[in-house]
């Protein structure tokens, strides 16, 4: 067998390359990267392919006795680029794939952004029969628009596929930086539009963590996974015959509530819990299909969250990264 790899380089891609080269089941397999803007040093096993996916001789190129295919590579709020990655390279790929006479199963990581992340209401938990609703921006719009595409090769030619959606995902110390109130915050919310400026200045000095209520009154409720846990999700599809034609949902077994989050981090770590009114809807990622069909489960809960988080040092040689803008 052999596997190409997309997005390699990223967050996950440099968490799953490890563990699949050192996982027993996949001792004989080859694996390929197809890297563009970044790039990883090949080895025994592992063969690196340069260019774009936009580019169809790349594409075919790294495709050349491939069986598998995990597709990571993702671009953010980047117009200029989100054609080009997230639609006409997965186009070329399945298009390549599905008639390349060693295909077997094509898997594509996608997002919550596709079912509305925070911004969007749901009155029950979100399954994998929910409705796309994507939020603003062009990020969510082409995740939705790999999802659809991706299922539609599966009808129209006959492409084994699996789609795993992922909520926000966790490595390292990014849970801490994430509730960080100044400029060393790790994504969003952006904390100025939520807070007024002098209370803001106020939290910044250091102290305090944030807890946000939901549009209805309550905590807020947020989906999250961390990267160990993904990757094993990914392990778990691979070639799995109960992954065939099939979207599963891959997150923590409850979302993490903020009046619970502001509790533990005051019990532990000596925060003061700040409330925050916010626009935005609480939300629970149902993962019962994963953990049924696939034999996964998550591993890392919201306390191991935190205490990863707290405990991780960083070294000189590892600065944080912005994998991508947005």
């Amino acid at each position: 067998m052999k596997l190409l790899v997309t997005g390699a380089t990223g967050k996950v891609g440099q968490a799953f390359l490890p563990a699949l080269l050192s996982d027993l089941r996949f001792a004989d397999w080859e694996v390929a990267a197809l890297c563009n803007n970044r790039t990883i040093d090949p080895s025994d096993r592992l063969s690196v392919v340069a260019g774009s996916m936009s580019d169809s001789a790349v594409v075919a190129e790294a495709l050349q006795g491939v069986s598998h295919v995990i597709h990571m590579a993702a671009v953010k709020e980047t117009p200029e680029q989100i054609f080009d990655v997230a639609l006409k390279g997965l186009f070329l790929l399945l298009d390549a794939f599905r008639k390349s006479d060693t295909a077997r199963q094509f898997i594509l990581l996608s997002g919550d952004c596709t079912v509305g992340h925070i911004f969007q209401r749901y009155d029950e938990p979100i399954t994998e029969d929910a409705p796309r609703r994507a939020y603003k921006g062009c990020y969510a719009l082409t995740k939705t628009l790999e999802e659809v595409m991706l299922e539609q090769f599966g009808i129209q030619y006959g492409v084994n596929w699996t789609t795993l959606r992922s909520p926000w995902i966790m490595e390292k110390d990014d849970f801490r930086f994430a509730l960080a109130l100044g400029d060393d915050q790790f994504g969003g919310p952006n904390w100025s539009e939520l807070i007024d400026a002098d209370a803001l200045e106020q939290f910044r000095m250091g102290g305090y963590a944030p807890v946000m209520r939901d549009a209805g009154g309550g905590y807020l409720r947020r989906n999250f996974v961390h990267v160990d846990d993904l990757v094993g999700a990914i392990l778990a599809a691979i070639d799995n015959p109960h992954a065939a034609g099939q979207l599963f949902n891959i997150s923590m077994d409850r979302p993490v509530d903020y009046g619970d989050l502001g509790a533990r981090l005051a019990a532990r770590h000596g925060l003061q819990p700040i409330e925050i009114d916010t626009p935005f809807h609480s939300n629970w990622l149902d993962n019962s299909k994963a953990k049924m069909l696939l034999g996964w489960a998550p591993q890392v809960d919201l306390e191991q969250m935190i205490d990863r988080a707290w405990r991780y040092e960083r070294a000189d040689n590892d600065p944080r990264i912005v994998w991508y803008p947005g």
